[in-house]
């Protein structure tokens, strides 16, 4: 901050609510996800389109691919959280209102004032948003990621080795997931 002025506690949250970055927590439940759903194309290439899983170029091939897609997959994971994070708020600040202002007991609530009050519901709504973003991140991008793995393995690609299919498969479909989690929408 310009002139050594320190931002108090309450200014870092705030800030923090409206920053890209995710907490541990979320970071966690991100990649482990994502790595869940990378890990589903090998089953798709083993069992169905015959991949040896266990010769030794293709077992570095699969630990390879499924690890560049879980970190793009992640990746999207973040951008539309944040996206839909600032478009949920608005839309449950007036029941996240509401139920806060019936926790609050008769003597509580004249007790508090204005400002604590508002930054309760301020906090409580931030809470919820980040919930259901998260959650419906996670919930869309793994749809979308599947549906492309999908059709680029058995339509686009089904001509191609099964190896290079893979490859190109997880790539593409990892990689148009990352691209379309940047837009602003």
């Amino acid at each position: 901050m310009a002139g050594g002025k320190k931002l108090t506690k309450e200014e870092e949250l705030l800030l923090q609510d409206f920053s890209r970055n995710v907490s541990t927590k979320s970071s966690a439940l991100f990649y482990g996800n994502a790595f869940i759903v990378s890990a589903i194309p090998t089953w798709l290439f083993w069992r169905i389109h015959q991949v040896d899983l266990f010769q030794s170029q293709s077992i570095v091939m699969f630990v390879i691919m499924t690890l560049i897609s879980s970190w793009l997959v992640a990746f999207a994971y973040k951008n539309v959280k944040f996206v839909l994070k600032h478009k949920v708020a608005p839309k449950r600040e007036d029941a996240v209102t509401k139920e806060v202002m019936k926790k609050l007991s008769d003597a509580d609530s004249k007790k508090m004032s204005r400002k604590e009050k508002d930054e309760r519901i301020l906090w409580k709504k931030n809470e919820v948003a980040d919930y259901e973003a998260t959650t419906f991140s996670i919930f869309y991008n793994n749809a979308l990621f599947l549906l492309l793995v999908l059709f680029m393995s058995f339509f686009a690609l089904k001509s191609q080795d099964p190896n290079i299919n893979y490859i190109l498969s997880v790539a593409l479909s990892a990689g148009l997931l990352a691209l379309l989690s940047t837009g602003q929408k």
